[in-house]
């Protein structure tokens, strides 16, 4: 039986906030880079309104989806699934952005079905295990049909084409399925077709190789494929103890790509140090620690299942972008949670962390 609602986990919230504020500042600095001056001014606060439009949009869904009892929506987990597969279906066949076909343009804006999808699945995985109970350790009736739908949506997502969200996605159900309580053999069966297909897919795909080859040594092709690790190592080594200062970032001045998205965490650690990172880190931690606790203390297998989709799919996809940026990862398009530039990214997150505060509000969790 479910407890009595109560308020929601208040820590929880503040460090959300904290890292959507952080983001805010953030984006507003790395996105001033054209000819410098009054210039780069304007093109900073063109990113900072839009980033903050989505924010605000953001923090409203959160609230909404905070106040709405998860159980009564329930039942809408197949039709939200459905429309999820559909938009990545129909997306393959918009105009490619960056050689991808990833998001659909909506005039000044975009929006990206693949973070859709990934609250979709997280969404309908919970509640088919909630619903199958022990039967998950049935290979062929319980973990089976349940590999088969997330094989369907990675498959769809590898088609845009995007690794990175690929590995997210099945990073999280992945941990879904052994806190739903799978077999150790059938999740390393899982982990060991997930490792091949990883490995085909980095070794036939040309840039997709030269990205792992330049990760192993990227000071052998300083110009090409090995640019954006050496730059990002850059950043942050020249970040030192306290950072050279706000806005002061050199790497965003055209040599750092995708500075205000992918690689936001590399200027983040040129402008405010070493400091600024451990900060970041720990507020990264706080919220893991936060959610899997929601997730520990939830009365009920589905919310409990829930929460710990949604913290995983956070956190797995803060931990590749800073192994990316710190030279730990191949270089792959993953944006950092609340931080990085972009729209879609931080609407459909806002609203992952809306379903954490409401079942937060059922598990006592204070």
């Amino acid at each position: 039986m479910r407890m009595k609602k109560q308020p929601p986990d208040l820590l929880l919230f503040l460090t959300t906030l904290v890292l959507l504020s952080i983001g805010m500042v953030m984006v507003f600095s790395s996105s001033g880079v054209p000819e410098g001056g009054q210039g780069a001014f304007l093109h900073a606060v063109y990113y900072l309104k839009k980033q903050l439009i989505w924010a605000a949009v953001g923090i409203a869904a959160m609230l909404l989806v905070m106040n709405i009892d998860y159980f009564r929506v329930k039942k809408l987990a197949l039709p939200i699934l459905g429309v999820g597969v559909l938009l990545l279906i129909l997306v393959l066949f918009a105009d490619p952005t960056k050689g991808s076909s990833r998001w659909f343009n909506l005039g000044s804006m975009s929006f990206a079905p693949s973070e859709l999808i990934k609250i979709c699945l997280i969404f309908f995985i919970a509640v088919r295990l909630s619903v199958i109970g022990e039967e998950i350790q049935d290979p062929l009736r319980g973990f089976a049909p349940n590999v088969l739908i997330l094989g369907m949506v990675v498959l769809l997502i590898m088609l845009q084409p995007d690794l990175g969200t690929a590995a997210v996605v099945a990073g999280t159900v992945f941990v879904m399925f052994f806190a739903a309580g799978s077999k150790l053999t059938h999740l390393g069966s899982l982990g060991g077709a997930g490792l091949v297909f990883l490995i085909v897919a980095i070794r036939f795909s040309e840039y997709r190789w030269e990205r792992f080859i330049s990760f192993l040594d990227p000071w052998a092709s300083p110009r090409g494929a090995g640019f954006q690790i050496i730059q990002s190592l850059y950043a942050l080594g020249s970040g030192g103890l306290l950072g050279v200062g706000l806005g002061r970032s050199h790497q965003k001045l055209f040599y750092l790509p995708e500075q205000n998205t992918d690689f936001i965490f590399s200027i983040l650690g040129e402008e405010l140090g070493y400091l600024g990172v451990i900060v970041v880190l720990t507020l990264f931690f706080v919220f893991i620690w936060r959610g899997l606790r929601v997730a520990l203390i939830c009365p009920d297998p589905f919310g409990r299942l829930l929460a710990t989709g949604i913290t995983s799919m956070i956190g797995i996809q803060a931990i590749i972008n800073m192994m990316v940026a710190s030279g730990s990862l191949p270089v792959t398009g993953i944006t950092l949670p609340f931080i990085s530039y972009g729209g879609s990214s931080l609407l459909f997150t806002m609203i992952g962390v809306g379903m954490l505060l409401n079942i937060s509000r059922y598990s006592g969790s204070q």
